[in-house]
C-alpha cells in the first residue's frame, strides 16, 4: 500500500523560505513524482515534478524560486520554496504517477496517489 505524508508546512512572512518534505513508503510503478497545491477556492495545479530519469518541471509562477529534489535512500520528496509571496499560500500536496499529454509530470488526472497535504501561510 502506498502512502506519502507531508511535513514542513507553516505559516512565514514574505521573503522567507520553507521545505516541504514527503515520506513515500510502499511499492509502485510511477515515473513521476510531484508537488501540488490548492489555494482557498482555486483549482489544484502542478507546482513542481521530478521524474524517474531526473529531470525537473516547474510552473512558471515558481521558477527561480521553487526547487525539488529527492532522497532516494530516505525516500523523501522535498519542495524548498525560497522567496516566498502571499500567493504561495496553499494547501501542498505531494503525489505519485505518471506523465500525461502536454503538462507531463505536472498533469493532475496522471497521479495515482497523493498524500493529505500540509498548508502554507504566506504573510505580507
Amino acid at each position: 500500500q502506498v502512502q506519502l505524508v507531508e511535513s514542513g508546512g507553516g505559516s512565514v512572512q514574505a521573503g522567507g523560505s520553507l521545505r516541504l518534505s514527503c515520506a513515500i513508503s510502499g511499492a509502485t510503478l510511477s515515473t513521476c513524482m510531484g508537488w501540488f497545491r490548492q489555494a482557498p477556492g482555486n483549482e489544484r495545479v502542478g507546482v513542481a515534478a521530478l521524474d524517474i530519469g531526473g529531470n525537473t518541471q516547474y510552473a512558471d509562477s515558481v521558477k527561480g524560486r521553487f526547487t525539488i529534489s529527492q532522497d532516494t535512500e530516505k525516500n523523501i520528496l522535498y519542495l524548498q520554496m525560497n522567496s516566498l509571496e502571499p500567493d504561495d499560500t496553499a494547501m501542498y500536496y505531494c503525489a505519485l504517477g505518471t506523465p500525461v499529454y502536454r503538462s507531463g509530470c505536472l498533469g493532475l488526472n496522471g497521479m495515482d496517489y497523493w498524500g493529505e497535504g500540509t498548508l502554507v501561510t504566506i504573510s505580507s
